[in-house]
Order: structure tokens, then C-alpha cells, then sequence
């Protein structure tokens, strides 16, 4: 590990020196992960892009991408596009990447289950403002909102999301 990985515990996300309160997936983790079961996935996960709102925040870094009206993300596991941004019209299952809550308005990509996707192993797996404190994701890793921008201003093309089996201790 380094000190530009991000690694979840049983505190908490340890990344630069402190811990970050977050929620995982209601599945808890996962070495087996599939499309739907709610679980974090267990393993070491790039960060390979990050998105934001233009019209509710600045421009977290250089490298984030504007999210567009129309931006979606495939979840259809028998799709071709499946694990991959895609854009409206969509004709198969997807979840909204610009939604009206502010869930999305900054969102960091793992590279979980891509490039080589797999159908059925399971899709999205970011990182993300949390809903209300406490209250678990679909399988993403989840923040408070002003958490989630200092780290994002913090990350380098370099750092991983790290989700061990929770049942070691870690410090």
C-alpha cells in the first residue's frame, strides 16, 4: 500500500494520514460480487476517472469530466455497452448519472469489472456522496459531501480504492 491508496476499514476509509467516515454496500463485502447483490467488492480498484456537475460545483481537478445531460450509466448485463457510460437515448436497463439528487454531483470511477467487463459481475462501483449518514449503497462506497471533495482534490492518477475482507483487523 501506499499513502495515495485509499483503504476501507472497519473505521472507516484510511487515506492520507486519517480515517473518513463512509457506508459501503448493504451486501457488506464481497469476494463474490455480481450484478444486484448490493456488495462492495473485495480487491484493489483504480481510480481511473472522476465526473462532476458543472451547474452545482467547480471543477474538483483538471483531469474530472463535466457529467452532460443525457449521460447514463449501462447496468443491462446483456448489453455490449454493459459497465460503461452510455448516452440517452438508451434503450437498455441504466442507471442516471445527472439526477436530480445530489448523489452524482461528484462521483470518483473504479476500474470494477472493466475494461474486460463480465457480464453479471456487477457495474458502477464508485465513489459517492452519501445519501444520509448511515444509510448503504448499492454496492459503492459513499460520503459526506464535503469529505468526498477533499478527497477528491487529494487523489492522484496513482491511488486505489483498497476493500479488504473485513473480517482481518486493520489499522
Amino acid at each position: 500500500m501506499t499513502p495515495a491508496d485509499l483503504v476501507l476499514t472497519r473505521r472507516g476509509l484510511r487515506f492520507r494520514g486519517r480515517y473518513w467516515p463512509c457506508t459501503i454496500g448493504r451486501g457488506g463485502v464481497s469476494a463474490t460480487k455480481c450484478e444486484g447483490d448490493g456488495a462492495t467488492p473485495i480487491g484493489c480498484h483504480r481510480i481511473i476517472g472522476m465526473l462532476y456537475r458543472p451547474d452545482r460545483i467547480a471543477r474538483p481537478t483538471s483531469w474530472a469530466d463535466p457529467i452532460r445531460p443525457g449521460d447514463l450509466w449501462s447496468d443491462d448485463c446483456g448489453d455490449a455497452d454493459y459497465n460503461q457510460m452510455v448516452r440517452a437515448p438508451y434503450p437498455h436497463s441504466h442507471e442516471m448519472l445527472r439526477r436530480a439528487d445530489p448523489l452524482y454531483d461528484l462521483v470518483l470511477l473504479t476500474d470494477w469489472n472493466w475494461p474486460d467487463v463480465v457480464p453479471e459481475r456487477g457495474s458502477a462501483i464508485f465513489l459517492h456522496q452519501q445519501r444520509r449518514k448511515g444509510y448503504p449503497t448499492e454496492g459503492c462506497v459513499a460520503f459526506r459531501r464535503d469529505h468526498l471533495q477533499r478527497i477528491a482534490g487529494m487523489i492522484t492518477p496513482q491511488s486505489r480504492l483498497i476493500v479488504p475482507a473485513l473480517g482481518v483487523p486493520l489499522g
